[in-house]
């Protein structure tokens, strides 16, 4: 996903922590290497703590821009990225710290634990720490979920559908910003939409509002019930419904969305021109 890390990260963590930071955390890298002791690891990354302050990164300019743009989405900070260079580099030089690096992040506390998370990508072999990913589904601690759920390539890769799916509808519930989660349209699937109209009759028959965006997986699955909660939502008094009801057609390849999408021309004209996309609304 991205190419030549070591160094992107080694030159990044060069421009944004002061020297003395910078020469610690280098040191710690060798020295961990060198000794190849799980001990020394979960030392030095406990160190990290006093050793690095907790900075948001602020010069990407060294790095690629689609990297830069992760990080800065993800808001990362020099601690969490000394973390996770010391992670890789480790890994990189040494397989057998896998185990460790698997028990790491299960006695970290929750700000480790974000970190993990939040930069699972960016380590070799990413798959081998799913079970940490697929766990944070289930916790009730918002900063954790957010943590795999925003700004996250992990997901869309490595998570199966049910998994996906799990994490999306929970994001619904949780009201996070789902305009924040990767990849909504290639993980679009015939279950979540089918979850996707169960969820919304609950909240309808409860009195309660949706977010618009929550719709947006439903595109390529309008049958049934489906075909007429979007007319609902074109019928809508809200906008911004109105508007995720024209987006959903329009992103389909249904003949019945088409159908649907010419009785809005206004709306139809406003999605053509840009002005109206899912990340406008």
């Amino acid at each position: 996903m991205f190419d030549n890390l070591e160094v992107d990260l080694e030159g990044l963590l060069k421009k944004n922590l002061v020297k003395s930071e910078f020469d610690w955390i280098a040191k710690a890298i060798n020295e961990t290497i060198d000794s190849a002791s799980s001990r020394k690891l979960y030392l030095n990354y406990s160190l990290c703590n006093s050793k690095i302050e907790d900075e948001e990164l602020s010069e990407f300019k060294s790095i690629p821009s689609h990297l830069g743009q992760y990080l800065s989405l993800k808001k990362a900070s020099g601690r969490e990225l000394s973390r996770i260079w010391l992670l890789r580099e480790v890994l990189e030089n040494d397989e057998s710290f896998v185990d460790a690096v698997k028990k790491l992040i299960e006695i970290s506390d929750t700000a480790e634990l974000e970190t993990f998370l939040k930069y699972l990508t960016l380590l070799p072999n990413p798959q081998n720490y799913q079970f940490a990913a697929v766990e944070a589904l289930r916790t009730n601690i918002a900063t954790v979920f957010d943590a795999i759920s925003q700004y996250n390539p992990y997901p869309v890769k490595f998570f199966t559908d049910q998994q996906w799916n799990q994490m999306f509808l929970k994001a619904a519930f949780m009201q996070q910003d789902l305009g924040a989660i990767a990849n909504i349209d290639e993980r679009a699937n015939a279950d979540l939409a089918r979850i996707i109209s169960d969820y919304a009759h609950e909240r309808w028959a409860a009195s309660r509002t949706i977010d618009p965006l929550f719709w947006r997986p439903v595109s390529n699955f309008l049958t049934g019930t489906l075909v007429n909660d979007i007319k609902r939502l074109f019928s809508s008094e809200n906008p911004r419904e109105n508007k995720a009801a024209a987006l959903v057609c329009f992103n389909s390849k249904l003949t019945v969305a088409e159908d649907l999408l010419k009785e809005y021309p206004k709306l139809r004209e406003e999605i053509k021109e840009g002005s109206l996309t899912w990340q406008t609304l």
